[in-house]
């Protein structure tokens, strides 16, 4: 799908000019991650590479936050404060939500997390920023025949529950991501995540296995996904996108 080449580093922060800003914020799916000695990538920190130079990319998603932990740790807030009126805000959580056991992420789906999307929405409305709500993309699991198995329960439902109420453009990540994951089946998925065997880095002698988070293919591939969502829905901001990007491989 990509050419691939190669690229030396990814930044946080792409500066432009009186372009719009489009904001990021999630996990660790998302989030941008070090270069040095390290295979793991989030799609958002990649997804610049398809856009031309006129915009500018901020990614403050961040490892391990849910809805809940996002605001009530000052993050959103950040966000917030920088927003102007056609900025656009990219929303995507839901892998800490569900995790019923740590009160301090947990959202149960029908309630605070629907709510606290809910508030993401308004909140950048009014800004006048434009909002784009995105469904969570899968980990990777099959089972014993192969089949792709999804462990997001009612999360990606929610969210395009929301999408329709409140009128919001929607990127079905999940649907998408589940889609290509199953037609790659249990072992090319691999190269997607983080499989990494023992030596190949210095950082991790033991290798690794991490159904979870991308290798640098695997941001690409999501990445893409999340463009093909925007050429779909037709926001605005895919007149920058580059005809034919060359796709470019760093951190290796």
């Amino acid at each position: 799908m990509f050419k691939l080449v190669i690229f030396l580093c990814f930044p946080l922060l792409i500066s432009t000019n009186n372009h719009p800003t489009i904001y990021l914020v999630g996990d660790s799916t998302m989030a941008t991650k070090p270069i040095e000695d390290n295979p793991e990538r989030g799609w958002g920190q990649v997804l610049p590479l398809f856009f031309g130079n006129e915009l500018t990319f901020e990614n403050h998603a961040k490892n391990g936050k849910s809805t809940k932990s996002f605001i009530q740790q000052g993050l959103w807030k950040n966000v917030l404060d920088k927003l102007k009126p056609g900025d656009y805000v990219f929303i995507q959580f839901g892998h800490n939500d569900q995790k019923i056991s740590d009160t301090t992420r947990y959202a149960e789906a029908h309630t605070l997390y629907k709510r606290n999307l809910i508030k993401y929405v308004n909140e950048t409305r009014e800004k006048g920023a434009a909002p784009v709500l995105l469904t969570p993309v899968n980990r990777r699991k099959f089972d014993k025949e192969g089949k792709f198995v999804d462990q997001h329960g009612d999360y990606p439902a929610v969210v395009r529950e929301v999408a329709v109420q409140m009128n919001v453009p929607l990127i079905d990540v999940h649907k998408k991501s589940e889609k290509v994951f199953a037609e790659l089946g249990d072992d090319k998925t691999k190269d997607v995540f983080l499989w990494i065997p023992p030596n190949k880095y210095k950082s991790l002698p033991e290798g690794k296995t991490d159904n979870t988070h991308f290798s640098f293919e695997g941001a690409v591939l999501v990445a893409g996904l999340v463009v093909e969502g925007i050429k779909e829905i037709e926001l605005p901001i895919a007149r920058y996108l580059i005809k034919n990007p060359t796709i470019q491989i760093g951190g290796k």
